[in-house]
């Protein structure tokens, strides 16, 4: 077990080791060893904050991971810490600031290294392009999953009803059309609702066209996984990846200003979200726990409910957000753990 442990989260701990280095480096340049022992916790904090508002996120990249060839597996860990530090949690709220402000992107950049206090307030004007955006899509992946006739097995009482749903052609559309909708004209004030719809539909349409990627390949076939099915799955969970940071980049911001300390935070929590994801393919943890990947979709479809009401301008705190995740996986798991006993029991 120690052998297993220390092959899959190995690389973790050394990311971990290497962004708490660099947070206390930054502190004591900055502010001597008090500001530096305080960046290093903020940084662990940060790493212990990603993770909670991601564990439903690695379970849902262990269904798409554990049929992708090892060669794909070994991209996601190695491209895909690259593409989720640097690309979904620096540079992507850097675009959507750049876009949603109308500035340039280097100027935005230049806010977030030189002047945090105002990225973060630009970054929290952006705020409900980013819901708007993030929610839809995340609601996606949660619809699409219940409402599915090939969905055979199910955990709470509604998922029988909601898989018999899709039976109505694009049904996953309609209802994530009309939550962004009805939620845009009740709660977001009115000289943002264009900008509400238009993000929403972003969400919808990047879903889709990652979606139907998929759909041109073979994606039961392993062999065809290797090839660009496999790059359309790697893909889809860098899409889904960025549509979870969003949340944790913004709920950064209400703990430290100073970028630097944020990126080490969150790169620890998305370096364990990889290295849980593979933890979970290799040890066959989702055939183990046969209601693992429903509660990670209700924490998903929660998250997404989440970040859509917050268009509002409600802030829910990102610990609330967490727990409600942690909750959904863990009564999964202790629900499986029964249904295995049960099924030992009449056998």
């Amino acid at each position: 077990m120690n052998n297993t442990i220390r092959r899959e989260f190995g690389f973790a701990g050394i990311i971990t080791v290497v962004a708490v280095a660099l947070a206390m480096w930054y502190g004591f340049r900055t502010g001597g060893w008090e500001r530096a022992l305080n960046d290093m916790l903020i940084v662990l904090v940060l790493g212990v904050m990603e993770i909670s508002l991601s564990f439903d996120n690695a379970v849902i990249n262990a269904s798409v991971l554990k049929n992708m060839s090892a060669k794909w597996q070994q991209r996601f860990l190695v491209w895909g810490i690259l593409i989720a530090v640097v690309g979904m949690r620096l540079v992507f709220p850097i675009a959507i600031v750049a876009l949603s402000a109308g500035l340039g992107f280097f100027e935005v950049g230049n806010l977030a290294l030189n002047n945090p206090e105002q990225y973060a307030l630009e970054l929290e004007k952006s705020s409900v392009t980013i819901s708007a955006f993030g929610g839809v899509f995340l609601l996606m992946v949660a619809l699409n999953y219940f409402i599915d006739t090939e969905k055979d097995e199910h955990w709470l009482m509604p998922e029988s009803r909601l898989a018999g749903l899709a039976r109505v052609e694009a049904v996953q559309i309609i209802i994530a059309m009309v939550a962004l909708m009805a939620i845009t004209f009740l709660l977001v004030p009115v000289e943002q609702r264009l900008t509400a719809l238009a993000a929403g539909i972003v969400g919808l349409l990047i879903y889709l066209a990652v979606n139907a990627l998929g759909g041109l390949f073979d994606v039961d076939n392993m062999a065809a996984k290797a090839g660009a099915a496999g790059f359309a799955s790697f893909l889809y969970l860098e899409v889904l990846d960025a549509s979870f940071s969003l949340d944790g980049v913004i709920g950064a911001f209400a703990i430290t200003k100073e970028i630097v300390i944020i990126s080490a935070g969150l790169a620890i929590g998305a370096v364990f979200v990889r290295s849980i994801t593979l933890f979970l393919v290799h040890q066959g943890t989702l055939a183990q726990y046969r209601f693992l990947e429903h509660g990670a979709h209700y924490g998903i479809l929660a998250l997404s409910i989440i970040m859509l009401y917050s268009m509002s301008g409600a802030h829910v705190p990102e610990v609330i957000t967490g727990l409600i995740g942690v909750a959904f996986i863990v009564a999964s798991i202790l629900s499986s753990l029964a249904a295995n006993r049960r099924e030992k029991s009449t056998g």
